[in-house]
């Protein structure tokens, strides 16, 4: 397993699931600055055409430059897709509104489900010495998700607490076992987060207890809440740990990253500092 600790070589998740509005681009979006709070940098890798986490991270469209798109079909240097944020130790590879098109373009390439590996190895990277690299997946079990899973070390998977919420997840864990099987041997399943989640629902409680009776200690402690300044930090393009970091949020993201770090064997350090 990669040891972000070292600087050496960076620990890379793709946080997925196919199903859109599960918190997949928020998670992405705060985990990246919790984890760059607490004192490693981080990369997020924006592979969603929607452009979300770009766009929560305070990048407009029109200043992104080189973007995904460009580093996987044009063989752009990862030097030159890579922009700092707002967020001490937070960098990201934009994407536009350009990727939507990937998977059709990517359909006639021998290589098409190993360019984001290829390109995440290029020698440039290393410099920058990120300790996680998260990829943001779109709501899809797409050619980009594929390769996302393909260059990735693990899998997070966003779990909202609503009906149905298992439903579907079982054809995600199913990619992710045919990955395993063509292209990926050492892709593993870093954990299921529950996201959005009302402890005065029942049905929340539910979902919880299904999950967990399911999936057993898949399912990280830390559980996500429902809570509105979640909801309004991407409007101020702002992590909820930078828009309000006193909020049940912030503090659960805060928890969340250091409930990763504690699964992997990782201390702790101590804050990037601006």
């Amino acid at each position: 397993m990669p040891d972000p600790s070292s600087g050496t070589l960076s620990k890379i998740i793709a946080i997925a699931n196919q199903k859109g509005g599960v918190g997949k681009t928020t998670t992405a979006i705060n985990l990246g600055a919790a984890l760059a709070a607490e004192g490693f940098p981080i990369l997020i890798v924006d592979l969603d055409p929607q452009g979300n986490a770009s766009t929560g991270l305070g990048l407009e469209s029109a200043a992104r430059g080189l973007t995904t798109y460009d580093l996987l079909l044009e063989d752009a240097p990862i030097d030159e897709v890579i922009r700092p944020t707002k967020v001490p130790g937070l960098s990201i590879a934009p994407a536009t509104t350009d990727l939507s098109s990937a998977d059709i373009e990517l359909v006639a390439n021998e290589k098409r489900s190993f360019l984001l590996r290829d390109a995440l190895r290029q020698p440039a990277l290393r410099r920058h010495r990120f300790s996680f690299i998260l990829i943001d997946c779109p709501p899809s079990l797409s050619l980009l998700t594929v390769n996302a899973m393909v260059a990735a070390d693990s899998v997070l998977v966003p779990l909202q607490s609503e009906f149905y919420a298992l439903e579907g997840l079982s054809q995600l864990l199913l990619t992710v076992r045919q990955v395993r099987q063509s292209a990926n041997p050492a892709l593993r399943i870093e954990g299921v987060v529950l996201t959005m989640y009302d402890r005065r629902n029942n049905l929340s409680q539910q979902v919880e207890s299904d999950a967990r009776e399911n999936l057993g200690e898949l399912v990280f402690n830390t559980i996500i809440p429902r809570n509105v300044r979640i909801s309004e930090a991407p409007s101020y393009a702002m992590p909820v740990l930078e828009y309000d970091p006193a909020s049940k949020g912030a503090l659960a993201y805060r928890d969340l990253a250091r409930e990763l770090l504690a699964r992997n064997g990782i201390e702790q350090k101590e804050r990037v500092q601006a």
